[in-house]
C-alpha cells in the first residue's frame, strides 16, 4: 500500500470519527461549522495532492521513455563510431599493402 494510499485511508477513518463525534456530540453551531470547514480544506488539499500526483506521474512516463530514447540513439552512435574507426583502420591496412607493393615495384 503506497504512502498516499496510507494517508487517504487514515484521513477517511478520522473524517468517520469526527462525523461520529459531530453527531454525538452536543456543541456549539460555530465548532461545527469549523469543524465542517477544516473538513473541506482537507479534502481541497487531498484532491491537490492526488492532482499533483498524477501531473508527477505523466512527467515520469515522459522522461523515462526520453531517457530510453536518448539511450538508444546513444548506442547507435557508438556503433557506427565504431564502425567507422573499423573502416578507417581497414583503409589504413590497404593503403600501408599498396605502399608496400608499390616500393616492390619500384625496386
Amino acid at each position: 500500500m503506497s504512502i498516499l494510499e496510507k494517508k487517504e485511508k487514515n484521513l477517511n477513518e478520522l473524517l468517520d470519527k469526527l462525523n461520529i463525534l459531530t453527531s454525538t456530540y452536543s456543541h456549539s453551531n460555530y465548532k461545527s461549522e469549523k469543524i465542517e470547514t477544516e473538513k473541506n480544506e482537507l479534502i481541497r488539499k487531498k484532491s491537490e495532492i492526488e492532482k499533483r500526483n498524477q501531473e508527477l506521474m505523466r512527467e515520469h512516463k515522459y522522461l523515462k521513455g526520453k531517457i530510453t530514447q536518448l539511450q538508444e540513439e546513444v548506442n547507435k552512435r557508438s556503433f557506427m563510431e565504431e564502425k567507422f574507426n573499423q573502416d578507417i583502420e581497414e583503409l589504413s591496412q590497404e593503403t600501408e599493402n599498396l605502399v608496400s607493393e608499390i616500393e616492390k615495384w619500384q625496386t
